[in-house]
């Protein structure tokens, strides 16, 4: 019994050193190199905002998440239905985050949608100066049938 305690102990502070590590490597900012879906039917991956969309997140060591990301090829509008796609080529979010094992939370509290809100759970992959980041499977209603997808989003540390 008390080496399962030692070891239940050790492996909680191991644990929680890890998140701490990953937290510091994680704060910071960091460009987007691309954003896809992937399907769970295996279908090839596609871009969502085109093969070159910009943007940033940005992670504070207090634990706040601030990101924004644009499609490639925006214009200004000329029209209500021009404006209407702006917002459907773009997110922009910031929330308090934590992390949990390879899952990074983010409590949303302002939002370029307001039903873009609550809880978003990423999970993530550092790699050097490359952080990836997964959203979680779910039917994805901007596509024709909402097949299930989750967004692909590849960082790299921002100089």
């Amino acid at each position: 019994m008390y080496k399962a305690l030692v070891f239940a102990a050790g492996a909680l502070i191991a644990t929680q050193s890890v998140i701490a590590d990953d937290r510091e490597r994680l704060v910071g900012t960091w460009k987007i190199l691309s954003f896809e879906n992937e399907f769970q039917d295996g279908s090839p991956r596609r871009a969502v905002y085109g093969q070159h969309p910009t943007g940033y997140i940005i992670l504070t060591a207090e634990g706040r998440m601030m990101a924004v990301v644009v499609g490639e090829g925006r214009k200004p509008p000329a029209s209500d239905e021009e404006r209407a796609s702006l917002l459907r080529t773009m997110f922009a979010y910031s929330g308090m985050y934590r992390l949990e094992g390879d899952k990074w939370i983010t409590t949303v509290d302002v939002s370029w949608n307001p039903s873009f809100g609550g809880e978003q759970v990423r999970f993530y992959k550092l790699d050097g100066n490359r952080l990836e980041v997964a959203g979680a499977w779910g039917p994805n209603v901007n596509l024709p049938g909402s097949p299930i997808t989750r967004g692909i989003v590849l960082f790299e540390r921002s100089k």
